[in-house]
């Protein structure tokens, strides 16, 4: 196996902080998005057998969909000149990324903060980063919402479709992405969707084990990279609070960011990471979209060097 495999994934990275997101119409989430939207123009009503049944098979055959059309992509890379075949790869690994996406949206949170700005905060939040009621929370709350966001999509927009690329090449990115689009879409505890959605928000929750874990593991190692940050406390954060939270992996990257920042991370009525630590300011968003940028980094070269070997095998 020649060393082009280590191209793939820094040219993807590298491409998304040049580029940024495609427009929407371009965009393969968007689509995959437009696909579950159309399948649920037939769904089932009334019958939570029925409409579980609806959800799996929706899920399932998206996943085989979209794993097929990678595996199709991945047949013409092969066949194309190497650099045109790196070029491809790492062109649609970027569009299962959104690390400079959530890097800016996290940032105009911040500059709002920072202006003092407080409706505009909580607008830009609500639209950007989270799903949760904004209207009530002061700067110290937002500024913890927004850096929960940071550290919980680290693992969801960046390091998982990286982990599933490394493992089984686009295909698996691939699937990763329309998985976790699905469970976006369909995963909410409400009467429409409870069990429409509940496959999908379980197998999100499988998939997303060792992307979740790796990356907490990365912030707490950016950490020590990162200013004013601290690496003990992260890792004792980390341990100490990892699963106070309802979902079993959002714990694990926003525990560490707690404990990397020094700072205490409250949804109101739900749970508190880093209890005792200070409360958060707009500066601490600045340092927590820093940790973000080097764990990913340290993420990328451990997953870079796992797919050498995969391939290589």
């Amino acid at each position: 196996m020649s060393f082009e495999v280590l191209l793939i994934i820094p040219l993807a990275l590298l491409l998304d902080g040049l580029l940024g997101d495609p427009p929407t119409r371009f965009h393969p989430t968007a689509w995959m998005g437009n696909l579950i939207g159309f399948a649920l123009r037939f769904r089932p009503w009334g019958s939570p057998a029925r409409e579980f049944m609806f959800g799996l098979l929706l899920t399932l055959g998206g996943m085989i969909f979209v794993a097929a059309v990678g595996f199709g992509l991945q047949i013409i890379a092969l066949h194309l000149p190497l650099w045109a075949g790196v070029l491809l790869q790492a062109i649609i690994l970027k569009l299962t990324l959104s690390l400079r996406g959530l890097d800016r949206a996290a940032y105009e949170v911040q500059s709002a903060l920072e202006e003092e700005n407080i409706s505009e905060a909580r607008r830009l939040l609500s639209w950007h980063l989270v799903s949760r009621d904004t209207s009530g929370l002061d700067a110290a709350h937002i500024s913890a919402a927004a850096i929960e966001s940071v550290a919980e999509n680290a693992s969801d927009g960046s390091i998982a479709p990286l982990f599933f690329f490394a493992l089984g090449g686009l295909p698996f990115a691939l699937v990763y992405r329309f998985l976790n689009t699905a469970d976006s879409m369909l995963g909410y505890h409400n009467a429409a969707l409870e069990w429409l959605g509940k496959f999908s928000a379980r197998l999100d929750d499988v998939f997303n084990w060792a992307p979740a874990r790796l990356t907490g593991s990365c912030i707490v190692l950016a950490s020590f990279f990162a200013r004013q940050a601290s690496g003990k406390t992260a890792w004792r954060i980390l341990r100490r609070d990892a699963r106070l939270t309802l979902s079993p992996n959002a714990g694990f990257p926003m525990s560490a960011m707690s404990g990397a920042l020094g700072v205490e991370l409250e949804k109101i009525g739900h749970y508190t990471l880093g209890r005792g630590l200070r409360l958060c300011t707009p500066d601490d968003l600045a340092r927590a979209r820093r940790s973000l940028r080097i764990a990913v980094g340290l993420a990328a070269l451990f997953l870079t060097g796992l797919d050498y070997y995969v391939k290589s095998r």
